[in-house]
C-alpha cells in the first residue's frame, strides 16, 4: 500500500539530538575529546570576559562551531551559522537544542576576535596533545620537521613600494609593475603588511604568503609543535630550532628533514644538544657526516618523514587553508595552531577507531 505524502509539519518534537545522532558516528569521539579539553580551560575562559555585562556567545559553543567549520570545509562564518541553523548534527556538535536560535554571522566574528586575541588557540592544542600523550600515542625519541607556504589574502597589486600613496581607482586600481624590482625590504602590502613575497623553489610563482611550520613525532603522524612565520629563506631552520627547544629533552632523539635544514648551523645545533641529524644530505657541500646517513634509522627518518606532507595536505584541502582566510600574522597564526589541534583530533581518532578493531 502507498503511503501519503503528508507534509504537515509537527509542532513538538519529543527527542533530543543525542537520540537523532548514530552511536558510531565518527563525530561522537572527537567530541569526547574536545569536551575533556574545554572542561580544562574553564578557568581560561572566565579570564577572559568581564564579570558583568550582556552574556556573549560561549567560548565552548563558539570553539566547537569553529572546528566544525574545519572538518567540513566550510569556508565562511555566513555558511557555517546556515548550517547551524537546520544541521541537527551541527546543533548537536556544538551544544544547541532544536528551538535555541542561531547567532548572527557577524555576532559569531566578532566574538570569534576575542579567541583569537586570547591564546586559547594554543592552549586547546595543548589539552589534545595531552591527551594524546596519556593515551600513548606520541613518541618521545623520534620526529620530523617541515614547513609549508600559505598564501595570504592580499593581492600582488597590493604589493606597493613603501614610500609611495596607494593608487586611486577604486577597490580594482589599474597597476602596472612589469619591469619593477619589487622586495620585502622595498616593498609592502597595503592589504597585509605582514605578507611576504616568496617562492619555495626556482621556476614556482612568488606569492604574498606566509610560512607555517609543524613538528611531527614518527609514531603515528602526529603534530607535536605548530608555528606560524613570515615567509623567508631562513624562516624554516629557525622555526625548528625554536619548536625543538621546547621539548623536553633533546638528548638522543632523531630529528628528519628534508634537503632545506642540511645547513651547518642547524645541524650543529642538533649535535650540540645530543640530537642526531637525520636530515636528507645534499650532494656537495654536506656538513651532515656519511656515518650517519649509513645508519639504520637513518633510512627509517627518511622514510617516515613524508608523512608530514598528509598533514599539510589536508590542512590546505579540509582544513581550507591553502590559502589563508585573515589578515595578520597573529591572527593567521591562531588559525593555523587551531586547525593542527583539529588535524589530531582526527588522527587519533582514527587510531583509536583501528585499535578497537
Amino acid at each position: 500500500m502507498r503511503g501519503n505524502d503528508i507534509q504537515q509539519d509537527s509542532m513538538f518534537s519529543y527527542l533530543s539530538p543525542e537520540v537523532r545522532v548514530p552511536k558510531d558516528h565518527p563525530l561522537r569521539p572527537i567530541k569526547k575529546m574536545v569536551n575533556q579539553a574545554l572542561r580544562e580551560l574553564w578557568h581560561d575562559f572566565e579570564a577572559m570576559y568581564a564579570k558583568e555585562g550582556r552574556p556573549s556567545i560561549a567560548p565552548e559553543k563558539q570553539l566547537r562551531a569553529l572546528l566544525l567549520q574545519v572538518l567540513y570545509t566550510i569556508r565562511s562564518e555566513r555558511l557555517l551559522m546556515e548550517q547551524l541553523d537546520y544541521n541537527l548534527l551541527f546543533r548537536w556538535f556544538v551544544g544547541l537544542s532544536m528551538d535555541d536560535p542561531v547567532w548572527d554571522h557577524s555576532t559569531f566574528s566578532k566574538n570569534r576576535e576575542r579567541l583569537i586575541a586570547s591564546e586559547v588557540a594554543s592552549a586547546f592544542f595543548a589539552r589534545i596533545k595531552a591527551q594524546a600523550e596519556a593515551a600513548g600515542l606520541l613518541s618521545d625519541e623520534h620526529f620530523t620537521v617541515d614547513g609549508t607556504l600559505i598564501e595570504a589574502w592580499a593581492s600582488l597589486k597590493s604589493f606597493r613600494p613603501k614610500d609611495q600613496p596607494p593608487p586611486t581607482g577604486g577597490r580594482n586600481p589599474e597597476v602596472d609593475f612589469r619591469g619593477e624590482r619589487r622586495t620585502n625590504a622595498s616593498h609592502a602590502s597595503t592589504t597585509d603588511p605582514d605578507a611576504r613575497l616568496f617562492t619555495k623553489g626556482p621556476g614556482q610563482t612568488a606569492k604574498l604568503c606566509y610560512m607555517g611550520h609543524v613538528l611531527m613525532e614518527n609514531r603515528h603522524g602526529l603534530v607535536v609543535s605548530p608555528a606560524l612565520t613570515l615567509a623567508s629563506g631562513t624562516a624554516e631552520p629557525e622555526a625548528a630550532m625554536t619548536m625543538l627547544d621546547g621539548l623536553a629533552h633533546l638528548e638522543g632523539i632523531t630529528l628528519g628533514a628534508d634537503k632545506f635544514y642540511d645547513q651547518r648551523k642547524f645541524v650543529r645545533f642538533l649535535q650540540e644538544r645530543g640530537a642526531e641529524p637525520h636530515v636528507a644530505r645534499k650532494r656537495r657541500l654536506s656538513p651532515l657526516p656519511e656515518a650517519i646517513t649509513r645508519q639504520p634509522g637513518y633510512a627509517v627518518s627518511q622514510r617516515l618523514r613524508k608523512l608530514v606532507e598528509q598533514i599539510f595536505g589536508w590542512t590546505k584541502t579540509v582544513g581550507i587553508l591553502r590559502k589563508t582566510r585573515h589578515r595578520g600574522r597573529g591572527r593567521v597564526a591562531w588559525v593555523w595552531t587551531f586547525t593542527m589541534a583539529a588535524y589530531n583530533l582526527v588522527r587519533m581518532r582514527n587510531l583509536q577507531l583501528a585499535a578497537s578493531h
